[in-house]
This record gives C-alpha cells, sequence and structure tokens, in this order.
C-alpha cells in the first residue's frame, strides 16, 4: 500500500440515495439509474447530516471542496444535498476515479438471477470477492487502484459523493480494514461516512 494512500486525510463521504434498481436488489455497476423519490429525500437528509458533523466539528463549509462520481445518480445526489447545505447546487467538481466499478455482464440482473446462470462464478466470489471480476467486469481490487490515486489529490476537507464499492476501497486504502472484511460491510444510503485519523465512522 503506497504511503500517499495511507497518509491521513480528513473527508466525508455519502453514498447516493436509492434508486429503483437498488430496492429491487439488481446490480448497477456504471448503469447510469436516476434516484427514486426515496433516494431524493435520502440525499437531502445526507446534505443535513454533513452539514451537522462540519458545524459540530468547527469546519467551515465555505471551505469545503465538493466532488462526486460523475454517474447520474451521484451527480443528482450531491445536488440535492448541496441543496439541502443552502449552496449552488452545481458548483461542484466530478472526477472520473470515483466510478462504481462494473458489474459486466451482470448489471441488471439480481444476485438471484446471477446464482441460477453463474453457480460456478458464485463460488468463485465467495472464496475471494475482493479480487473476484464479473465478467466484463471489474474487481474491487482494480477499483482500489483506479481511487488510489485520487487520495493525492485531497486537501483534507471535501465532502464525497459516490457509491458503495468506492467506500468499501477507501475503508481499505485509508480506513485500514482488510480486504476480507470490506465487501461484506454495509453502506448505507441517506448517512454519512467520516474518514479521518486513518480510520472511518458513520457519522
Amino acid at each position: 500500500m503506497s504511503g500517499s494512500a495511507r497518509r491521513e486525510r480528513r473527508f466525508l463521504f455519502i453514498r447516493h440515495g436509492e434508486t429503483d434498481w437498488n430496492a429491487e436488489g439488481r446490480l448497477q455497476g456504471q448503469k447510469d439509474i436516476p434516484l427514486n423519490q426515496v433516494g431524493q429525500d435520502q440525499a437531502a437528509s445526507s446534505g443535513r447530516r454533513a452539514l451537522g458533523v462540519l458545524k459540530r466539528d468547527g469546519g467551515d463549509l465555505s471551505q469545503c471542496r465538493f466532488v462526486s462520481s460523475p454517474l447520474g445518480r451521484t451527480c443528482e445526489t450531491m445536488r440535492l444535498a448541496r441543496l439541502a447545505m443552502g449552496l449552488d447546487p452545481d458548483t461542484y467538481d466530478r472526477d472520473e476515479r470515483l466510478r462504481e466499478f462494473s458489474f459486466g455482464d451482470w448489471e441488471g440482473l439480481t444476485w438471484a438471477d446471477v446464482k441460477l446462470r453463474c453457480p460456478d462464478l458464485i463460488r468463485e466470489r465467495r472464496r475471494d470477492k475482493w479480487h473476484f471480476v464479473p465478467p466484463g467486469g471489474e474487481s474491487y481490487a482494480m477499483l482500489a487502484e483506479r481511487v488510489r490515486p485520487w487520495l493525492d489529490t485531497l486537501s483534507n476537507g471535501e465532502i464525497v459523493v459516490s457509491h458503495g464499492g468506492v467506500a468499501r476501497a477507501l475503508m481499505v486504502l485509508v480506513g485500514g480494514l482488510s480486504t476480507l472484511a470490506a465487501p461484506n460491510i454495509e453502506i448505507t444510503q441517506g448517512r454519512v461516512l467520516k474518514f479521518e485519523r486513518n480510520s472511518f465512522a458513520w457519522a
């Protein structure tokens, strides 16, 4: 693990709000699925939560840099979160490295669908979720390598909107979580993850 990835970083992370595919248990990956009404409410709530965390920590909202995955559901979440903070919804950066990892040929399927179609691959995935690559997709390990150089752009004051897979990669790269544990962590929508002192916690 590179020294740049393990330097102490302090930032807030928001997972995008719910989509219909989330509600149906479908694998989204890099498919551009919009937020549903629940997801829109979660996005606004996460903005209020992030603002509350920032105020409790004595942070300065005007000095925060906002950055999002470029996918539609994350950009919509960022816009609604910024509106909830009383900010211009469109003044934020987008970074391609924060895209969700790809499920390849499995995108749009449920896990039940995949188990029926690819039982051998499901067994392979269970043996090593971190390094498993879905057909035509990416592994968590590949995602972590994509995200790693993005960490060098941080200035210890960001509010980030991205995806569950990216959160798990950051838990390993920044928070010291093992690659065995990270793929099994639930990344809640509508809440805020606080990364600091080489650790993480729900805020």
